[in-house]
């Protein structure tokens, strides 16, 4: 029985990877603003903890974590999933909305991330799955700084990747594309008030593909449920797992565009090493 650790529970992905978690036998802690609204969804469970959790108080995480080990003696798999996302172009959003955002997504999986990594350590052992997306990987207009966010992740979970690996721990970055979610609703999209009309043909366009988009998403939310729970813990996770036909073709046209501009540019960007026959004089 893995014990799984998941913010962001009470709806969405992570309700529904605590769900299948339970079913499967596993013992769950499902954090949320309001521990309530999780049982709500969930109903009562003997695996089952709900604990009040903003990811953006580091105290209350690090208390979080400690009520997981009280109930259950270990954190087996955490999946840091709280988060939302901004929708407008980078000069559009205003500092309120960007430093909001950055709280809940990147502050906020620094929080529950160093909260939970002493009692993997001292284990030596535990999977770490943090919830990035197709704009983790690819930036666009009209997402600039969402995707940001996520950048942001990927950084820092290839970093705790390294650290970790010694420790017997796993990092994974979780990269989903377009799922059929409330995503793009407004309880978990923000959307830039302040529109500038001379963004109309690029962040103005993405804003209404969203709203036509929303709820004919490509994705199936049920089986990326199913992926992650075989994905946490496995001893053979990759350190990126993109999920949707459209994640895996954003990754294969920014490869394909970063090694051609790279050919391109090539003999430029090696130009600036010091000559080889100066460093030998």
């Amino acid at each position: 029985m893995q014990t799984w650790f998941i913010t962001g529970a009470s709806r969405g992905f992570g309700a529904l990877v605590a769900k299948l978690a339970l079913e499967k036998g596993d013992a769950v802690v499902a954090t949320a603003r309001d521990p309530r609204s999780v049982t709500a969804g969930l109903g009562e469970h003997p695996n089952l903890l709900a604990v009040a959790l903003d990811v953006t108080d580091e105290a209350q995480a690090y208390a979080a974590a400690k009520e997981a080990i009280r109930r259950f003696g270990k954190i087996d798999v955490l999946l840091n999933n709280a988060g939302f996302g901004l929708l407008g172009a980078v000069e559009e959003a205003t500092a309120t909305e960007v430093e909001a955002l950055y709280r809940t997504n990147v502050f906020g999986v620094l929080n529950v991330v160093r909260a939970v990594l002493p009692h993997m350590r001292r284990a030596r052992s535990g999977h770490i799955l943090n919830i990035s997306s197709i704009g983790g990987y690819r930036s666009g207009a009209g997402f600039g700084v969402y995707c940001s966010t996520k950048f942001a992740v990927e950084g820092l979970t290839e970093a705790l990747a390294e650290e970790l690996a010694p420790l017997g721990i796993k990092a994974t970055i979780v990269e989903p594309g377009y799922f059929r979610t409330d995503f793009l609703d407004a309880r978990s999209l923000s959307v830039s008030n302040g529109q500038i009309a001379d963004y109309a043909g690029t962040a103005g366009m993405v804003r209404e593909h969203a709203a036509q988009l929303s709820h004919r998403q490509p994705g199936d939310p049920a089986r990326l449920a199913a992926a992650l729970i075989a994905l946490g813990g496995n001893p053979d996770a990759p350190l990126r797992m993109p999920y949707g036909s459209d994640t895996v073709a954003a990754i294969e046209a920014k490869n394909a565009f970063v090694a051609e501009e790279l050919a391109a540019w090539r003999q430029v960007a090696v130009s600036t090493d010091f000559p080889e026959t100066s460093a030998a004089a």
